[in-house]
């Protein structure tokens, strides 16, 4: 039976950043597990290859019907192998606003404001622009300026302007209102996932190991201590004991599963399905927050934009053969170039709508085939107050939890997304976008209310940022305390978005990537308490 130091439970963005820090100086045995497999290949690093990526790196979850969304079933991807959601995402390097941080602190989370984070952004970034205030240079996560937008991309910016909303070029320094063009996680025009910023560079140590294709079934838990996880790979199961700790970072969706599936969570539900309640633990796959979304969408006569036609196809063959020779080109784009943050409702105290604007049209999270050319322009409720939870379907960890984020449930939710959708058209109208001749390919009378809102349940769904599902807080009912310590049980942290109590204003691929910082740091603290 193997034994490590540490087990680290997901080679998502938190897990390869807490399994990288703690690895990385050689003192430690650390074990990495992974259900998915390496992501080492040309689909994954080629960030426009993004919408052809295998089903083998997405899990591709589904919702419950959400009622907010007129009974549809939503879509969950989510990354699956080393890099986890890093692996597949959209590459936008964004943090969220001070105010999230500060806000957490505030209630309860010490050690989490604003200025106790910046620093571990900063130890976490190598951005090409150079270290300052607010950004570093020599970490292992790359961060840089998009090589190749496309024109409407900065047409997108120009139109902004014209409304007299403020150009920011840079969503992570002082200021997060105004928009611009997105910094991307990527190097020499290649998608830099989190595993290949914390797992590659040191797998070849001795006393690292990586585990993929491998499923942790449950944890380990004897007399109050998580020791080690029962793992499955192929038919078998074995045991991996861990004589120092556990890392769990499975994710919003993933953690809990397995702390389900450990006896840990909501008693009642557990015992539905057969499952020992170690520790009754409502909090467990509750408190989930996600980002509510809408896409406005527009042909154009133009054929600058990302189309669909044989003319199309043709250019992106030739970019696909420039990108494999020079890294630059087309092939480089994230799709979501450019964007923004602004303030749509009153009393509001930051920014509370966040644009992605793509370059192509999309339709059904770009599953549909859509023919021509056009643009998109995406709309986030950046702080919810819809809250649902994550469930077991079933007692197996190779079942699919049940997701029913709760879409649209607090009508203060639908008046945010419904102004944030009268803005994106607001923007589009402006002159440097009209250039292309677009068409509305869903009009409505935006100064009707009612006909807005049945368009949006018709269409919204969510923007792939999904948290909060094992809160962070110091009250008892929380899943772990401020150093990210499972409450209740020794030998356990979470390091990934579970453990945001409040939805962060932002997409949240950095801001895990700078919990699974902390996390390793956490733990290397809790060994000097008992050196």
């Amino acid at each position: 039976m193997e034994s490590f130091d540490y087990i680290v439970i997901g080679g998502g963005s938190g897990g390869s950043a807490a399994a990288g820090r703690l690895a990385v100086d050689g003192t430690r045995r650390v074990c990495l597990i992974e259900a998915g497999g390496r992501n080492d290949n040309v689909l994954i690093k080629t960030p426009g290859f993004m919408p052809f990526i295998r089903n083998s790196s997405n899990y591709k979850y589904d919702t419950v019907p959400q009622k907010g969304l007129n009974g549809r079933i939503g879509y969950q991807p989510r990354g699956k192998g080393l890099g986890g959601s890093s692996a597949i995402n959209a590459m936008v390097y964004i943090r969220g606003n001070k105010w999230d941080y500060d806000n957490w602190a505030a209630h309860g989370c010490s050690g989490w404001a604003y200025d106790d984070v910046l620093p571990y952004f900063r130890k976490a970034e190598a951005n090409e622009r150079g270290a300052d205030d607010f950004h570093g240079a020599g970490g292992p996560l790359f961060v840089s300026d998009q090589r190749s937008p496309n024109p409407t991309s900065r047409a997108f910016v120009e139109a902004a302007a014209e409304l007299q909303l403020r150009t920011n070029d840079d969503f992570n320094g002082g200021v997060q209102d105004g928009f611009g063009l997105y910094q991307v996680t990527q190097r020499d025009g290649e998608r830099w996932s989190a595993a290949r910023a914390y797992v590659e560079p040191i797998r070849a140590q001795g006393n690292f190991a990586v585990r993929t294709d491998t499923l942790v079934e449950r944890l380990v838990i004897e007399q109050g201590r998580v020791t080690g996880v029962l793992v499955r790979r192929g038919k078998s199961s074995e045991m991996i004991y861990a004589r120092r700790g556990v890392i769990l970072s499975a994710g919003a969706f993933g953690s809990p599963q397995i702390l389900m599936l450990s006896g840990i969570g909501p008693g009642e539900h557990l015992r539905q399905h057969g499952i020992d309640v170690v520790i009754d633990r409502p909090a467990v796959g509750a408190n989930l927050q996600d980002h509510i979304d809408y896409v406005s969408g527009w042909e154009t006569t133009s054929d600058v934009p990302i189309g669909g036609t044989l003319k199309g196809t043709l250019k992106m063959a030739g970019a696909i053969i420039e990108h494999r020779r020079k890294r630059t080109g087309a092939m480089t784009t994230c799709y979501a170039e450019a964007g923004g943050f602004w303030t749509v409702m009153p009393n509001s105290p930051v920014p509370d709508v966040q644009w992605h604007f793509v370059p192509a049209v999309l339709e059904d999270h770009g599953r549909e085939n859509v023919k021509g050319y056009g643009f998109s322009l995406h709309a986030c409720v950046l702080r919810p107050e819809s809250r649902g939870t994550v469930r077991l379907g079933s007692g197996d960890a190779a079942a699919a939890p049940v997701i029913d984020p709760n879409f649209l449930a607090d009508d203060r939710d639908i008046a945010t997304l419904r102004a944030g959708v009268r803005l994106s058209h607001r923007i589009a109208d402006a002159p440097p976008l009209q250039a292309y001749g677009p068409t509305d390919r869903h009009p409505v009378d935006l100064n009707d209310g009612a006909a807005l809102d049945a368009l949006i349940r018709a269409r919204a769904d969510t923007v792939y940022h999904p948290v909060g599902t094992c809160r962070m807080g110091a009250d008892e009912a929380a899943v772990v305390d401020p150093t990210l310590k499972a409450k209740g049980v020794e030998g356990l942290w979470i390091a990934d978005a579970s453990v945001m109590p409040k939805i962060v204003s932002g997409n949240t691929n950095a801001p895990s990537i700078m919990i699974g910082e902390r996390c390793a740091d956490f733990v290397k603290a809790n060994e000097a308490t008992y050196a």
